[in-house]
Order: structure tokens, then C-alpha cells, then sequence
């Protein structure tokens, strides 16, 4: 995929768990038909095992080798993305403030969560008894290709972080990339990188993105290598079974 395979490491994570993410929890099981979240979805915050987490996450690309390390750091905007990015970032030697010529991290809309238009903020059983024609299309065009009212498909999102990657080859060519986002921005990459067809992702994507997951890909001029996908194994201490929430 032009705009990666100039890259020579390209790592991903998910934000830590958010307090959406236990609010979500929080209603397994029953008739809810939306989440208790005052927050705008981009003001939802991590938390304290999300920023436990973050911290892990830090102290796994401090320990990685001088030439695995990131020299690009890239981040949505959205606050629970950002502060993972800045905890994790505070436990390397080699990211600002600590160094004088440290990485500085840098924000990119493009890597937003995925937009739910009128569905934002509700459960599976909301959008079923408030939009049953929704229900009723998002199951007949599939979750690749349903785009909710003033929301996003899957291919929409395809097409923002196929630009976000271009750019990204001309900002930073040959460089080792840390991507700091969301579920699907890691399984859209992964699709991506990888070129894998609807039915492959959509298989993928069955089994959630953990919180604070690291996914890398090694970019050595003959196509991207997968080395690991989803792996939270440095995440041993911190209760981070994978959140089930989206958000």
C-alpha cells in the first residue's frame, strides 16, 4: 500500500480503556438502550486501569531496540487517544520533555474514532427499537458498507487513513511510526497494510482490539511483515481483559 510500505516499522495501539468502555460493560446483559456517558465521545476520558495500561505501554517502547524505536508519533484527537500517547511517552528516555531533540507528538484528525451519526450512544438494542429501518439495512449491506445517518462506513473510513498514510510517506519517509487510535482504526490499517478483502477483515474484527494492544508491522523494502497483531502481553500486571465497548 503506497504510503506504508515507505515506513520501515509502522506500530499501532488502541487508546487504554476508557470510562466509555466501562460504562459499556456495565450494561452486558441488560434492556439499556444507550450508554451513561456525559461526555461527547471525544472528550471521554481513560480510566485509572487505562492509565495503568498507558504507563505499560510506555515502559514496552522504552525497553524496545534504538532502531525499532518510533521516531514519528502520530495521535487522534480524541482526549483517551492523546493521553495514552502522553503517558506512554513519559516513560521512554528518548520522547520530549525529557530529550532535547526527543519526539514531539503530533495530532491527526484522520485518525479519529469511526463516526455512528444518530446512532452514537446507543446499544445494539437502541438502534433495534429506535431505528428499526437502520437495523433493518445495517443488516442487509453489512457492516462494511452501512453508513448510519451523518455517520461513516468502513470503506469511508478506508479512504481518510489512506490519505493520513500518504501524507505520512511524504512527512516521514523511511521513518518508525507509532499510530495512537482506536479499535478500528487498528483493524482499517491492518486491512490496509495487509490488502485484505471485506470478508477477511470483517473475520478479523470479530475478535476485538484490546486496550493498549500493540500491532507492528516490519516495512523492509519487500512488502509490510506482520510480527504481531493485538498482543498485550506487556499488560501482564494491569486487569486488561480486551473491552468488549467500541469506544
Amino acid at each position: 500500500m503506497a504510503g506504508v510500505n515507505a515506513l520501515r516499522w509502522l506500530i499501532l495501539t488502541r487508546h487504554g480503556e476508557s470510562t466509555a468502555n466501562l460504562a459499556y460493560e456495565a450494561l452486558l446483559g441488560t434492556d439499556a438502550e444507550e450508554y451513561d456517558v456525559p461526555e461527547r465521545d471525544a472528550d471521554v476520558p481513560l480510566s485509572d486501569t487505562g492509565r495503568a495500561q498507558a504507563a505499560n505501554l510506555g515502559r514496552w517502547l522504552a525497553a524496545l531496540p534504538e532502531d525499532e524505536r518510533p521516531t514519528t508519533v502520530v495521535a487522534s484527537p480524541f482526549v483517551r487517544a492523546l493521553d495514552t500517547a502522553g503517558i506512554a511517552l513519559a516513560q521512554t528516555p528518548y520522547a520530549a520533555p525529557q530529550a532535547p531533540d526527543g519526539l514531539r507528538l503530533r495530532v491527526d484528525e484522520r485518525l479519529r474514532d469511526r463516526e455512528q451519526g444518530v446512532l452514537s450512544g446507543l446499544t445494539e438494542l437502541g438502534v433495534r427499537r429506535r431505528f428499526p429501518d437502520e437495523a433493518d439495512r445495517l443488516r442487509r449491506l453489512g457492516k462494511f458498507y452501512y453508513r448510519p445517518p451523518g455517520g461513516e462506513s468502513w470503506a469511508d473510513l478506508a479512504l481518510r487513513l489512506r490519505s493520513f498514510y500518504r501524507d505520512l510517506e511524504a512527512q516521514a519517509p523511511g521513518g518508525r511510526v507509532l499510530v495512537v487510535a482506536h479499535d478500528v482504526i487498528v483493524v482499517m490499517t491492518r486491512y490496509l497494510v495487509e490488502g485484505l478483502s471485506e470478508r477477511e477483515v470483517l473475520e478479523i474484527e470479530k475478535t476485538r482490539v484490546a486496550n493498549a494492544s500493540v500491532s507492528r508491522w516490519r516495512l523492509d523494502g519487500s512488502g509490510p511483515r506482520a510480527v504481531c497483531y493485538n498482543d498485550s502481553t506487556h499488560l501482564t500486571d494491569v486487569d486488561d481483559s480486551p473491552s468488549k465497548a467500541p469506544r
